[in-house]
């Protein structure tokens, strides 16, 4: 298992947190919820303690994962060999050029009608 992929395996791991922790969280103005009947059934001093927990899990969790995604991009495998420098590459001289002869095409002669 190369870096990359213990990177890609921890992205996933923070998205579904970062998901999850978002999922919990109540809407601060109300949104959607409290338009379908959900704005009823409201804290007045609720618990002060668990909205800065999500708060401050939320904004940790998705440093992190921007940190995971930029940090990814270094154990990315740069290869120099690839299709597009095989293909480019000025040492790969051709051994045997084919030799093409000359086509001989016939002269159209306009005066003879």
């Amino acid at each position: 298992m190369n870096t990359f992929s213990i990177f890609l395996i921890l992205i996933v791991i923070v998205a579904f947190l970062l998901v999850l922790v978002i999922m919990v969280q109540n809407p601060k103005g109300g949104g959607l919820a409290s338009s379908f009947g959900g704005g009823g059934v409201q804290q007045l001093g609720g618990v002060k303690q668990t909205t800065d927990f999500l708060d401050k899990s939320t904004w940790a969790l998705a440093i992190l994962l921007l940190t995971l995604i930029l940090l990814s991009n270094f154990a990315i495998e740069n290869s120099n060999e690839s299709i597009e420098s095989k293909a480019i590459d000025s040492n790969n001289e051709i051994s045997n050029p084919v030799e093409q002869s000359p086509i001989d095409l016939p002269i159209k002669d306009n005066n003879n009608k």
